[in-house]
């Protein structure tokens, strides 16, 4: 099994790209953000590999870090109707700190943007993995607990209500979430709403 691949970046597709190793050719399909993070041709690269063996077929799936490979892991074989072609849009979508949040505060609707998942898959998506988005959080970790906590309707009230407050302003929930994060270790932890909205507003001026 093919786990890593290292070589030269010899053409991009719409679904694809194409690494020279040592002069085989290797097609990998890959996520549209990983596609667009890829150098230019000619250029040297790394590709982590997910490989699927059929009995039709060998396919290659490449991703530009660990973690996107983990999560297109953890998509398919833990939530009912999502395969390879689901699991590539959701990551097309969202990174993996993205989609560690979207599931932590039971964000449906940001995971339903993804082309091809409806508001049922989505659903299964933020239902099935909720335990899991914390080991996968990524650069999300720091605040992964406290939107957990949002997403189940277990934050405090003060924390609760500032996040709603600056929602309200117009701010996405995982924004407004993080700066929440980020002034209650300011503010310590028996800061009130009053407080938590005002450092939030610095957090997100900044």
């Amino acid at each position: 099994m093919i786990g890593k691949l290292i070589g030269i970046l010899d053409e991009v597709g719409e679904d694809h790209c194409v690494i020279d190793v040592h002069g085989v050719g290797y097609v990998a399909y890959c996520s549209s953000r990983t596609l667009a993070a890829l150098p230019s041709a000619g250029a040297s690269l790394t590709l982590f590999i997910e490989t699927y063996v059929r009995e039709d077929m060998i396919r290659l799936y490449g991703f530009e870090s660990a973690l996107e490979r983990e999560w297109f892991r953890l998509l398919q074989n833990n939530v009912q109707g999502v395969g390879a072609k689901v699991a590539l849009a959701v990551l097309s979508t969202l990174s993996p700190p993205d989609l560690a949040n979207a599931i932590a505060l039971r964000d449906i609707a940001m995971v339903s943007r993804a082309p091809g998942v409806g508001k049922k898959v989505a659903e299964r998506i933020v239902t099935e993995l909720k335990n899991m988005a914390p080991a996968y959080a990524g650069a999300a970790t720091g605040t992964i607990g406290l939107k957990q906590e949002l997403g189940q309707g277990v934050a405090s009230a003060p924390v609760a209500d500032a996040v709603s407050a600056l929602t309200n302003l117009g701010y996405s929930r995982d924004m407004a979430a993080n700066a929440v994060a980020a002034a209650m270790k300011a503010a310590g932890e028996g800061a009130d709403s009053a407080k938590l909205i005002r450092l939030g507003l610095k957090e997100l001026a900044r």
